[in-house]
């Protein structure tokens, strides 16, 4: 019987045109209907996910910056694991050093370089100039879906921002050289979460931040067996929360390794696989 499902929105809840469908969004409301604690669980910042359910007229638990905070559905924060000074200080000093875009979640903010949409716009400009055939389209729909979320705040550098709380480093490129140099810096680093949760990025939180962290804690918090749990993502920054959860649904969209950790598959985010992942588990909950 599931008690709790917790939703990832890039490639899951949300659609190619980063909206929440009608199907989608009633199928939520019928879940709260029915008693089914809906969680959303996110890389993106709450502030964030706040703006995009501002006119949804539907209120969830929200674990966000993949894991690091955890919001009631009140929008009063319950939980936080901000990433250590020293570690969240070396990590921008190398993004800054070797022309990463970037992003820093804090409590109210995403920070991000002044000149940081121009590192990309060259990074564009250089793969057309290597290979005219280069789909620029796509590139620049990546681009302008990084910066389509809520509350950035423009800096001139690091140090603006080093005595606040950070709860993500998210790196952006479109270099693959470059996002491999990235996970072979941090991978080892004891201190860190690292995850990827889209084709040109990689993500720094603290070591007890994750999705599956957070969400043993939100069940844990509000008397639920992680049995009676579901989570529905697509990437691999949903792994923690997809091994951790009693029921696990991957996206006809996700990535094969997601897929391969499962235990269902359901449509993909243009087909509202949501929707339907959540009436699977509606319907066996009734059969129980």
């Amino acid at each position: 019987m599931t008690k709790l499902i917790a939703i990832d929105l890039d490639g899951t809840l949300l659609n190619s045109e980063n909206k929440v469908s009608a199907e989608n969004l009633n199928a939520l409301k019928i879940a709260q209907e029915k008693g089914i604690e809906v969680v959303i669980a996110t890389g993106r910042a709450h502030f964030d996910v706040m703006e995009i359910f501002r006119n949804a007229n539907v209120k969830t638990w929200v674990i966000a910056a993949n894991g690091a905070t955890i919001h009631q559905p009140d929008g009063t924060l319950f939980h936080s694991q901000p990433m250590e000074k020293e570690m969240a200080a070396e990590a921008l000093q190398f993004l800054e050093e070797n022309d990463y875009y970037y992003e820093v979640f804090g409590q109210n903010a995403i920070f991000t370089p002044q000149h940081g949409r121009e590192l990309l716009s060259i990074e564009i400009d250089r793969i057309k100039s290597a290979n005219p055939e280069a789909d620029s389209a796509k590139l620049l729909h990546a681009a302008s879906k990084q910066y389509s979320q809520s509350g950035f705040v423009f800096i001139e550098n690091r140090n603006e921002i080093l005595n606040e709380d950070i709860y993500n480093i998210l790196a952006f490129s479109f270099h693959q050289e470059k996002l491999d140099a990235g996970w072979e810096k941090f991978k080892d680093r004891e201190n860190l979460t690292l995850v990827t949760s889209a084709d040109h990025n990689f993500e720094l939180e603290h070591k007890l931040a994750s999705k599956g962290i957070a969400l043993k804690k939100l069940a844990g918090h509000l008397g639920i067996d992680l049995a009676e749990t579901a989570a529905i993502g697509d990437s691999m920054n949903d792994q923690s929360m997809l091994e951790a959860a009693g029921k696990s649904i991957a996206m006809g969209n996700a990535r094969p390794e997601i897929k391969a950790i499962c235990s269902d598959i359901t449509l993909t985010n243009d087909q509202d696989g949501v929707e339907l992942a959540i009436k699977r588990l509606m319907d066996a909950k009734q059969t129980v």
